[in-house]
């Protein structure tokens, strides 16, 4: 894990607003050298602490749905595996583990129409192993959700 200072967290709150932000602009708004913004954006991204990316409003873009899966899971020792396997599916946007009744959320993204996301749900998610049981949620509405689209969804 890495400790964030200040000023990468400015830095970020900036990219976060605006991921092409210019360099120019960046090093007036955190008073800094641009050599020290190469290098800080450079230990940023190399660390995984930061991504920059192009994401997407799902509520924007037509047939495309989104929607939320709670999962119990048989054996508890196998979560991480269990997530590291949900995070490989196409469908899966972001999964974690949770506390509560259920053990695992996943938020995926599907197209066309509820077909899809009746097929993940009835046969892709189950042949995942250590599923006890799923629940979906399809979500109507939502403010704030930016989302990376699966290179291989088709909408």
């Amino acid at each position: 894990m890495k400790k964030l200072d200040v000023l990468d967290k400015k830095l970020i709150h900036y990219l976060s607003e605006d991921g092409r932000m210019p360099v120019k602009e960046l090093v007036n708004k955190l008073e800094i050298t641009s050599p020290t913004l190469q290098v800080r954006m450079k230990n940023l991204l190399q660390s995984g602490v930061l991504k920059i990316v192009g994401l997407v409003d799902v509520f924007k873009i037509e047939k495309l749905f989104m929607a939320l899966v709670a999962i119990r899971v048989i054996d508890d020792s196998k979560i991480d595996e269990t997530l590291n396997d949900l995070s490989k599916m196409q469908e899966v946007h972001s999964v974690c583990a949770v506390t509560g009744r259920y053990d695992l959320f996943a938020e995926i993204i599907f197209s066309k129409d509820m077909e899809a996301l009746y097929t993940f749900m009835s046969s892709k998610l189950p042949k995942q192993g250590n599923i006890a049981s799923s629940e979906s949620f399809v979500v109507m509405k939502s403010k704030k959700k930016w989302m990376l689209i699966p290179q291989d969804i088709d909408f």
